[in-house]
């Protein structure tokens, strides 16, 4: 059995949408499972009418948004008891003072245009979490940011299927190569904004500040 054919396989099996939501939940909190690579893959073979793509948006939107909560809390707990440790002068603590003033000002676009950064969008939602970003509101902006990220995750590889509607893989590698492209797009775009504010990154405050210990300097 050849790569196309355990990939027909896979795709036409009614087991594909739990394997769908489970990816893009794992991908919420351990950003090394290929989530938009899953969807995206989906959406190549629903051009050819399996599996069905609105159900394909549908799942992979809601795992996304289990996913990003169960980093919230992780962020909320230990990470929020992590910050509560940094001493008051230190260079992390002023860090996270801007990384929360940032999020409580701008949080709602800052979550959804970290939805289309693999491993920025984690170290958003766990520092949303860490800082203690009201939980109503992280509900709301990341239904957006989640469904979206299902839409334009499946459709991208749609465009692609229907382009290459007879050889799914080159569909498949015309999907990734659009969605590569927009991710490079939104991350020359956010640092060409940073630089020119000249202050540091949000989701470098968060990483930094979550990840090392409270009595690093």
């Amino acid at each position: 059995m050849d790569l196309l054919d355990l990939l027909h396989d896979t795709m036409s099996s009614p087991w594909v949408y739990l394997a769908l939501f489970a990816i893009a939940v794992l991908d919420g909190f351990f950003p090394v499972v290929p989530s938009e690579t899953a969807v995206i893959t989906a959406g190549v073979f629903a051009a050819s009418g399996t599996p069905y793509l609105p159900a394909v948006i549908v799942v992979a939107a809601a795992g996304a948004l289990v996913g990003d909560h169960v980093s919230y809390a992780i962020g909320r707990g230990g990470g929020a008891r992590l910050l509560g440790r940094l001493p008051a002068d230190g260079r992390r603590s002023r860090a996270i003072d801007r990384a929360r003033r940032g999020i409580a000002t701008r949080g709602g676009l800052i979550l959804t245009v970290a939805r289309y950064v693999p491993g920025g969008r984690t170290a958003v939602t766990l520092t949303m979490g860490a800082v203690r970003f009201p939980r109503r509101r992280f509900l709301a902006f990341d239904a957006l940011a989640a469904g979206s990220w299902g839409l334009y995750s499946a459709l991208v590889g749609y465009v692609g299927g229907l382009a290459f509607e007879q050889d799914p893989l080159r569909g498949l590698l015309l999907g990734l190569g659009l969605a590569l492209t927009v991710t490079v797009v939104v991350e020359v775009a956010r640092w060409l904004r940073n630089h020119r504010r000249a202050t540091p990154d949000t989701e470098a405050f968060s990483a930094e500040a979550v990840s090392r210990p409270a009595d690093a300097r």
